[in-house]
């Protein structure tokens, strides 16, 4: 009943850009939280970048000062811009969304964490 798709994702060499988008549909009441997490090869799974419906924002120290989240509240649509790309950042990226849905009239579970299937990011050196 809820999909997240995620696009942007690629190839780019060391200090290079790219940009995520992530669109949640489907039968969705609100988002609360949204953000990107990331699972690099041999490696567990960690937050990225979060951001509320207000637009209060957070980040990941090895991310900060290259990497901007933000969202389209009217459109559900989360972004992140990536600069200053460097090897270490290579990973498949997630969005996630802590949503709730109404569905023929029922509400959801409150703020239920909702995935995407991912986007793999490579950054070459």
């Amino acid at each position: 009943q809820v999909q997240l798709v995620e696009s942007g994702g690629g190839l780019v060499q060391a200090g290079g850009s790219l940009r995520l988008s992530c669109v949640a549909s489907g039968s969705i009441f609100s988002i609360s939280v949204m953000g990107w997490y990331r699972r690099a090869p041999g490696k567990q799974r960690e937050l990225v970048a979060g951001i509320t419906s207000g637009g209060s924002t957070n980040y990941t120290d090895s991310v900060k000062g290259r990497f901007t989240i933000s969202r389209d509240n009217a459109k559900n649509t989360v972004y992140l811009q990536m600069n200053s790309l460097k090897p270490e950042d290579t990973a498949v990226y997630y969005c996630n969304a802590d949503l709730t849905t109404l569905i023929s009239g029922s509400y959801g579970p409150n703020k239920y964490a909702y995935w995407g299937q991912g986007t793999q990011v490579t950054v070459s050196s």
